[in-house]
């Protein structure tokens, strides 16, 4: 799955915004290029399946970076097709 551009919220409760995708370029391997929302702000990758995988924390199944806000959605707007719960 590749992600949708926006702010995601990591496990561990750290924020990023999603800038895209790219591919490594001898395997070919879909990656997700992200930005930290805090600290000093760097450029981060990691594949595509790791960043959509779900992980066990405390026993429960938990996403590790869960969708926040989608790029060109307002907070709190749940108009139809701005909805993330559509």
């Amino acid at each position: 799955m590749q992600p949708t551009a926006g702010i995601y919220r990591h496990y561990k409760g750290q924020r990023y915004r999603v800038l895209g995708t790219a591919h490594h370029s001898e395997t070919m391997e879909p990656l997700v290029v992200y930005q930290a929302l805090y600290g000093d702000h760097g450029l981060w990758v990691r594949p595509a399946a790791m960043f959509s995988e779900t992980i066990e924390l405390d026993g429960e199944p938990i996403a590790r970076f869960a969708l926040e806000q989608a790029d060109g959605e307002a907070a709190g707007d749940e108009t139809p097709g701005n909805s993330r719960h559509t």
